[in-house]
């Protein structure tokens, strides 16, 4: 007979929003916002919820490096999505983890963003690396990384188009992009 430690609060909470969530009558939906505003440069300042980020350039290609760049934020994103997935599928299967870390890169030519080749602008791939530090034994944790990346929505949003719809104004004025 195994004695299991009472569940932690992060546990609870999950536990109580995955019923709340099958319960509902209607889709939870979440909506995220963030508001950026270039500054000088390529220097642009992001608000979201009540956080201020600093995003930048390097200054190999004109920045002045006083935070990271957008598609460096996408790879911190799909780390730290990563990691927190981890944290909530290791508490509902019970799987003790002591560690969760990633590692993401992802190769852009920048020629693409300079528009000097007619190559896209973004990433042309990403890899990332999860380094899992957990007494559970490889098969569980097999089970695990694919939970994981069933779940992922930063992931997710990588793997699969999203339907992107931009809006566009100058001086209040709605303007139709060529």
């Amino acid at each position: 007979m195994s004695i299991q430690s009472p569940p932690d609060e992060l546990a609870v909470t999950i536990d109580t929003l995955r019923t709340s969530f099958r319960e509902a009558p209607e889709p939870p939906i979440a909506t995220f916002t963030a508001d950026t505003a270039l500054e000088d440069g390529y220097r642009t300042q992001a608000t979201i919820r009540e956080f201020n980020l600093t995003i930048d350039e390097p200054p190999v290609i004109g920045g002045t490096d006083t935070g990271p760049t957008p598609v460096e934020l996408v790879l911190a994103a799909l780390g730290s999505c990563q990691e927190i997935v981890y944290a909530t599928y290791a508490r509902i299967n019970n799987i003790p983890i002591d560690a969760v870390r990633v590692k993401a890169e992802g190769r852009v030519d920048l020629r693409g963003f300079f528009g000097v080749s007619d190559v896209p602008a973004g990433f042309q791939d990403v890899a990332f690396t999860v380094e899992v530090d957990s007494p559970a034994s490889p098969e569980v944790i097999a089970e695990l990384v694919a939970e994981v990346n069933a779940r992922c929505p930063v992931l997710d949003i990588l793997r699969s188009p999203v339907p992107v719809a931009g809006t566009y104004l100058h001086n209040g004025q709605h303007v139709v992009p060529n």
